[in-house]
């Protein structure tokens, strides 16, 4: 069979003195529902299908692989949440998760919400529930609801007592606020405008209309986002408007259901702030005053209250990245990153303020550590997750004041010994210079080289820090190495990492992913490399094989920022606007000839290309499905003899995560994976292409 080839309708984009012919446009302009641009996207699911059905037996192998490593009937640990705890449960061959309460102090179960029945009662493709919030008095259970992948939220109430909806549900909801008041009757959520960016917060009142609600607060800023939660006494919102370097924080009483918010903190470019309510005092979290990893202070609950004010409680230290902070009546716990590793200090509170940080110390020399759910502000027990390559996500209960941590429950993944596989990390050297770290997993018996699967993301600051997944075990079974490249633009080694990858120092993010992948086999770890990488990795993927096809056997450009220019010279879809101190401005003439020397659609140029597995979401609101498929098109017109298959696979039921069900999200892994055994071996048919 071969490959669809889409019409070809030429347009150029002219701005800055240059011109971009772009034959696909139309892909985007006609949009997602138009017959001819469904028509091309079921053209290439069909040819997708056509290649991979020499391999599905692999993949059905895979997938029975996979689901031998899931515990399917399984209770995620309890939350304590007012006089109740709260828990998920999985049921086997159910594809959805159950919610579910009990009582504190023992008793029946409670089903709150079961997702498989709602999702067939309704008639829903896929269902997802994001945010859960019960009322203080847990008489309330409020949920976000989404059936199309698209990220538009429909906010549901549940009536505990009768089992019921409390009323009507709200709709056209951000997926990204969900509260209540002190009195367990209002609600505060958030709506978003036309390119969804959350712009109100609102206050409701359970049993009145939705257009009755009161706006507490409209981000006119287009480069801010609105957003508010309550602090962890329970007593305060905090709510307000963040940019990406930039945060305005204003607060009100939650207890008051006519409270008005009042800003504490305005707006000041460069100055980024996490607030909480200490009781007679504010507590911050802040790069103000050039602390670039950031610090803590305290601030004065007083009108007029100014940085001058500030009081360190944890000061500036350039080898310390300070990320966040979860407070208790009488302890702090503070999460951060020191030497590479996630990493968390306790400091009890004092009638002075606040003692001693102490680290909590853990036996592994690579893990990953957070802070988990904590709803109970009075105790001395805070949940924490701790992980590392080889070892299965634990839930902890840390004592704040020995700092002691008691199991709570280790994730089960059967058929799985970990004493059979060893994780490292070593270190490449980068095109200037600089060292980039890592990490490495496979089966002790692995003979090296080995086919190696390097993983990237490297945006945001988003670090891809050593946790272990279950779905690598079929190619580590296969002995295959998995790798994580720590690239600049992800903040594994602190916030200067992140800074030195965005904006114009973009590249280095695409240079240090090829410097891991040539010292992997300089350092005979790696044989074939097999590169991965969605979103905004998904740019990565594009940039790296641009810039390096022969390195790679084969790539996985998963729902991919590809297309950047078109995307940021375009502020009336989501997250453009939003974005300019991630990417830059292109109306900016040098911010468009950085972002121009990398956009991995207007850089595609004649070469041999690896295999490559592109695939998308056709309700993706955070990368439309047509930049995939306007890449794949062009590449389809670039490629030369010798270049390996190309596919494109987009979920017309789904957006930016995929499938909702459990068993799809394995079975995509499964196909994933089949390409890439396939593509190593030399089973991939690339005839016609």
């Amino acid at each position: 069979m071969l490959p669809p080839r889409p019409a070809k309708k030429p347009l150029t984009h002219s701005l800055h003195g240059e011109s971009r012919p772009d034959d696909y446009h139309w892909l985007k302009t006609q949009g997602k529902t138009d017959p001819e641009v469904l028509g091309y996207l079921e053209a290439e699911n069909a040819y997708l299908d056509a290649v991979m059905s020499p391999l599905r037996e692999t993949q059905r192998a895979i997938y029975e692989e996979l689901l031998s490593h899931v515990q399917e009937e399984d209770d995620q640990p309890p939350v304590p949440d007012g006089d109740w705890e709260y828990f998920t449960r999985t049921e086997e061959g159910r594809a959805h998760p159950l919610f579910l309460r009990r009582p504190r102090g023992g008793g029946e179960a409670q089903l709150l919400l079961d997702l498989n029945a709602l999702k067939e009662r309704e008639g829903h493709a896929n269902v997802w529930v994001y945010v859960t919030r019960p009322s203080p008095d847990g008489r309330f259970w409020a949920s976000l609801l989404d059936t199309t992948g698209q990220e538009v939220w429909e906010l549901r109430v549940l009536d505990t007592a009768t089992g019921e909806l409390a009323e009507a549900p709200l709709s056209g909801v951000s997926g990204w606020t969900l509260d209540w008041g002190a009195d367990g009757r209002t609600l505060f959520y958030a709506t978003e405008d036309a390119t969804q960016r959350p712009a109100r917060i609102w206050r409701h009142t359970l049993g009145q209309p939705q257009t009755a609600d009161e706006e507490l607060w409209h981000e006119a800023d287009p480069t801010f986002r609105a957003w508010a939660h309550v602090a962890e006494n329970g007593t305060t919102l905090l709510l307000g408007g963040s940019a990406n370097m930039a945060d305005e924080v204003a607060a009100l009483d939650t207890r008051d259901p006519a409270a008005r918010p009042q800003v504490l903190l305005p707006r000041e470019r460069g100055v980024e702030v996490q607030l909480t309510d200490g009781g007679d005092h504010w507590l911050a979290l802040t790069n103000q005053g050039g602390a670039s990893e950031f610090r803590l202070v305290r601030l004065p609950k007083r009108q007029g209250v100014t940085w001058a004010d500030a009081q360190d409680v944890l000061p500036h230290d350039p080898q310390r990245y300070l990320t966040g902070m979860h407070l208790f009546a009488g302890h702090l716990l503070v999460a951060g990153r020191e030497g590479g590793l996630t990493r968390l200090w306790v400091l009890p509170r004092t009638a002075q303020g606040y003692g001693p940080a102490r680290r909590v110390e853990f036996p592994e020399a690579s893990y990953t550590v957070r802070i988990g759910a904590n709803h109970v502000y009075d105790t001395a027990t805070a949940r924490i997750l701790y992980t590392s390559l080889t070892r299965p996500t634990e839930h902890l209960d840390l004592d704040l004041n020995t700092l002691e941590t008691r199991l709570v429950k280790a994730t089960p993944v059967p058929n799985y010994d970990p004493a059979d596989y060893v994780a490292e990390q070593v270190w490449v050297d980068a095109q200037d210079g600089e060292r980039v770290p890592v990490s490495l997993v496979r089966r002790r018996d692995t003979a090296l080289p080995a086919p190696t699967l390097l993983y990237g993301y490297g945006s945001y600051g988003a670090s891809m820090d050593p946790t272990f997944s279950l779905s690598r075990l079929p190619l580590l079974g296969r002995g295959w190495v998995w790798a994580v490249a720590h690239v600049r633009g992800g903040a594994e080694l602190g916030r200067r990492w992140y800074d030195a990858g965005r904006l114009a120092h973009k590249k280095n993010t695409f240079t240090d992913f090829i410097a891991a992948g040539e010292g992997l086999r300089a350092a005979g770890v790696a044989g074939d490399l097999v590169a991965m990488g969605r979103s905004a990795g998904g740019l990565l993927m594009g940039a790296v094989v641009n810039l390096r096809p022969d390195l790679w056997k084969a790539a996985f450009v998963g729902v991919p920022f590809v297309d950047v220019l078109s995307t940021m010279l375009d502020d009336s879809i989501p997250l453009t606007t939003g974005e300019y101190d991630e990417w830059g401005n292109p109306n900016d003439p040098q911010a468009y000839a950085t972002m121009r020397e990398y956009s991995p659609y207007d850089n595609l140029r004649p070469a041999v290309s690896p295999h490559l597995f592109v695939s998308t979401g056709l309700n993706d609101p955070r990368v439309a499905y047509w930049e995939p498929a306007k890449y794949v098109a062009r590449l389809r017109d670039l490629r030369q003899p010798g270049s390996g298959v190309l596919v494109l696979k987009t979920n017309l039921g789904a957006g930016h995560g995929g499938s909702s069900s459990r068993y799809d999200a394995l079975n995509e892994v499964a196909e994933e994976f089949a390409f890439a055994l396939a593509a190593v071996e030399g089973r991939l048919d690339a005839g016609g292409q």
